[in-house]
């Protein structure tokens, strides 16, 4: 009875704007790719265990504090990241209950929407045991490509903000749909394995961390040949687009984004690796990584439609 008479209350709430769900919906991409960014800054300047445990910072304290064995900076570092989650948490848990209030209610709307704030928790969790285990590379690396899956996930809501309710269709050719899933599982490869070349690299968020011990130039070239894999299938998406004569404008456009920014990510790689792994390349490689899932993970919301949702005014209905 309680939770029938919260639903009720939930249900007379209006939904929100369109535009306020964009912003949040935005925001949710945003901060899923600051966490990851700000936590290659962690890892590259050694502060992983500036916090060495968790909740807590230090034994006893859940904030930083003078330490004879961290140094302050370090520990703010790492700090800062964990405060950071807090700030992707709260926007998270609001795209849900945007989607939640919104009406008509869609299904697949809000189940992406509830990923959002499920899987901040999650993260959480593995954080907390990248610490307990003193960041050991494959833990480092779930850490990593939780946030990729997340970022991926939350460029899917956006995109369900001005879907309607109905079945997918190709918006393209329909073999890019079956193209597409070659590129993502192609993508996938090439994370793994940059993980691994970082997990045997250089920067491991603590000095005293064990690596992965195989070599890193091996580990380096397979990266690369995944690299060359996806931009083959990329010349293959853009050779479908080119001769299907209605192609819709959205679909080049979201193309043309992605390849650009691979292009330039797979540039920022190769400078890294000639130039011995700077600490600002790394991270600015990282950020470029979450590029790239947003712009693969906007052209596969791209390649399918839904029966268009129905604007008034700034509210949102969908066509019986």
């Amino acid at each position: 009875m309680a939770l029938q008479t919260l639903k009720d209350r939930l249900d007379r709430i209006p939904p929100a704007s369109v535009r306020v769900q964009r912003a949040v919906g935005i925001a949710t991409v945003v901060t899923q790719s600051l966490i990851a960014v700000t936590g290659s800054v962690v890892r590259v300047t050694g502060s992983g265990l500036g916090c060495s445990e968790w909740p807590n910072c230090l034994p006893g304290s859940m904030v930083p504090v003078e330490h004879p064995e961290y140094a302050m900076l370090n520990q703010w570092i790492e700090f800062g990241n964990r405060l950071l989650t807090g700030l992707v948490g709260v926007v998270a848990i609001a795209a849900f209950v945007l989607a939640y209030l919104d009406r008509p209610r869609r299904a697949r709307y809000v189940r992406l929407a509830l990923v959002m704030p499920v899987g901040v928790a999650i993260q959480g969790i593995i954080g907390g045991v990248t610490v307990r285990l003193d960041l050991l590379w494959w833990i480092v690396a779930v850490h990593l490509l939780a946030s990729m899956l997340m970022i991926w996930l939350a460029t899917l809501y956006l995109n369900a903000i001005d879907e309607g309710p109905g079945p997918a269709v190709p918006r393209g050719p329909a073999v890019l749909g079956r193209l597409l899933p070659v590129l993502a599982g192609v993508l996938v490869g090439l994370l793994v394995v940059g993980t691994m070349v970082t997990g045997a690299g250089p920067h491991a968020g603590d000095p005293a961390t064990p690596r992965l011990d195989l070599p890193v130039d091996v580990l380096s070239h397979v990266h690369a040949a995944f690299l060359y894999v996806f931009l083959a299938l990329l010349v293959a998406v853009g050779v479908i687009l080119r001769r299907t004569g209605d192609t819709p404008a959205l679909l080049w456009r979201r193309y043309a984004v992605l390849v650009v920014v691979v292009l330039a990510q797979g540039a920022l790689g190769f400078t890294q690796y000639f130039t011995g792994v700077p600490e600002v390349l790394v991270s600015l490689h990282v950020l470029g990584a979450t590029v790239v899932i947003w712009a693969t993970a906007n052209l596969w919301a791209g390649a399918w439609e839904r029966p268009a949702v129905v604007r008034e005014g700034e509210r949102v209905t969908v066509p019986a």
